[in-house]
C-alpha cells in the first residue's frame, strides 16, 4: 500500500464516521469542558509499563492543573496512577467508551465530543499523542489552530497505524536518532512525502536518579541476576529461565529474580531455578536493583530500556542483547556485555550463561562494570534534563506557531 492509498483508506473511512462525529459535537456544544486547556494528553493505559513510565515523566514535566490526560485503554492494573495524580493534569479513564468492541459507535461519537472540545478553546492548546489509537483518529477532526505533537516509542505497530495521520502532526517525537532512521526507511518504501521526515525529533528517556549512591558488595554469594520486564513475546523472560538452570547445574550459587509477572510464560520445568515476585512497586523494584549484580536482557527489540538505566545506576553490570540504545551506553566488556538479538535462541542462552559465569568467576570485574555503570549512569541520565527538553519542545512549538 502507496502513501496515497493510506490517505484514501483515511477518507472512506471518514464518509463514514462524519455523522457521528456531528453527534459528538452536538454533545460537546451543550456539555462544554468547564476550563480552558493548555495540554491535551492521549495515553493508551496506566498500567505497568516501560512506555507508562515514560508518560508518566513528560506529564510530570509539562502537565499541570490546567492540563488534561484521557486514558483511552482499559489498564490491567493501576500501577502509575498514582503517578498521574502528582502531575496535577486532570484524569479521564475514558476506555470504558473507546476500547469496547460491543459498543463501537460510542467510540465514533466520542470522537465528536473530544474534538469538540478542543476545538472550542479560546487559546492556542498542544495536543499530545503517546500512541494512543484514538488520539490517532481523532487527529484529522482537531482545528489547525491547535498543535498537536505525537511519541513514538519504537518501530511496531503503531509505524503503520500513524501513516494516514502523519500530516497532522507538527513534532513527531521519539528516543533515539536509530528509531528515526528506522521509520525513514519504511516510510520510504511506502512513499511518504519526504518532507514529513523533517518534524521529526527525539529526546532520549531518562529516570530519577537516587537520592545516594549505591553500595554494593560485588564478592558476596550468591550472584544476584535480575530480570525486569512483562511478559511478552519479544522480552523473552524463558531465556533468563534456562540460564538460571544453566548455571545451576555448572554449580554456581546464584539467585535469580523475575520482576514482572512473568511466571506463566516459563516452563514449570524451570520455576525451581527462578525466583518470581510478579508486578512490584518502584520502592520494591530499587530494592532489586540494589542487590542485582547483574541485570540481563534477552529481549529482541527494545526503544530504550528504562531498566537498563536503573539498573546502571544501582550498580549493576549488563548483560543484553543489542536492543534499543544498549549498545551506545553498554560498551562491550566495560559497562557490561551484550549478545547479536537475531541469533538463534539456544544460541543467546549459550552466549548469556558463558558471560555470567565468567563475571562469577571474575568479581573485580564485576565490581569494575557495577562501579563504571553507577558513575556514567549520574552524567547522562538525570531526569532533570528530560525535564527541560520537553518543556523547552512546548515552548518552542507554541512561540513558533505564534509567530
Amino acid at each position: 500500500m502507496t502513501y496515497s492509498l493510506f490517505l484514501f483508506k483515511r477518507f472512506v473511512e471518514h464518509l463514514f464516521v462524519y455523522p457521528f462525529i456531528l453527534v459528538g459535537r452536538a454533545i460537546a456544544y451543550l456539555n462544554p469542558l468547564k476550563k480552558e486547556y493548555r495540554v491535551f494528553f492521549f495515553f493508551p493505559f496506566y498500567h505497568t509499563g516501560g512506555a507508562e513510565k515514560v508518560h508518566t515523566h513528560i506529564a510530570e514535566a509539562t502537565g499541570g492543573n490546567d492540563c488534561i490526560i484521557y486514558f483511552t485503554r482499559t489498564s490491567l492494573n493501576d500501577r502509575y496512577i498514582k503517578e498521574f495524580k502528582t502531575t496535577g493534569c486532570q484524569l479521564k479513564d475514558i476506555s470504558k467508551f473507546t476500547d469496547n468492541k460491543w459498543q463501537f459507535p460510542l467510540n465514533l461519537i466520542y470522537r465528536g465530543i473530544i474534538s469538540g472540545h478542543i476545538n472550542r478553546q479560546a487559546l492556542r492548546s498542544i495536543v499530545f499523542n503517546g500512541q494512543s489509537n484514538f488520539g490517532y483518529k481523532i487527529s484529522p477532526w482537531i482545528n489547525k489552530k491547535t498543535v498537536q505533537i505525537e511519541l513514538i516509542h519504537a518501530l511496531n505497530t503503531f509505524s503503520l497505524i500513524r501513516i494516514p495521520y502523519l500530516e497532522f502532526y507538527k513534532k513527531n517525537v521519539t528516543v533515539s536518532q536509530e528509531i528515526i532512521d528506522k521509520h525513514a526507511r519504511l516510510y520510504k518504501r511506502y512513499n511518504v512525502p519526504e518532507k514529513i521526515f523533517e518534524n521529526f525529533t527525539w529526546i532520549r528517556s531518562k529516570i530519577d536518579l537516587p537520592e545516594i549512591k549505591v553500595s554494593k558488595d560485588y564478592f558476596t554469594k550468591p550472584l544476584h541476576l535480575l530480570y525486569v520486564g512483562r511478559d511478552s513475546i519479544e522480552k523473552r523472560p524463558a531465556i533468563v529461565a534456562q540460564v538460571a538452570k544453566n548455571i545451576n547445574l555448572s554449580g554456581i550459587n546464584a539467585l535469580v529474580e523475575f520482576a514482572g509477572d512473568v511466571s506463566r510464560s516459563i516452563p514449570n520445568d524451570l520455576h525451581s531455578y527462578c525466583s518470581f515476585h510478579g508486578d512490584v512497586s518502584d520502592v520494591e523494584l530499587n530494592q532489586f536493583y540494589n542487590k542485582a549484580h547483574i541485570l540481563i536482557i534477552p529481549s529482541t527489540t527494545e526503544s530504550g530500556p528504562l531498566v537498563l538505566m536503573e539498573a546502571m545506576a544501582r550498580g549493576a553490570a549488563i548483560i543484553s542483547t543489542d536492543v534499543g540504545y544498549v549498545p551506545t551506553f553498554v560498551k562491550d566488556g566495560v559497562f557490561g556485555i551484550y549478545s547479536k538479538k537475531n541469533l538463534p535462541e539456544t544460541k543467546i542462552i549459550d552466549e548469556i550463561t558463558q558471560k555470567v559465569m565468567q563475571l562469577d568467576s571474575d568479581r573485580n570485574l564485576l565490581k569494575e562494570m557495577g562501579e563504571k555503570n553507577i558513575e556514567f549512569a549520574l552524567e547522562n541520565f538525570d531526569i532533570v534534563q528530560f525535564h527541560k527538553e520537553y518543556q523547552l519542545l512546548f515552548e518552542n512549538i507554541l512561540n513558533n506557531e505564534a509567530s
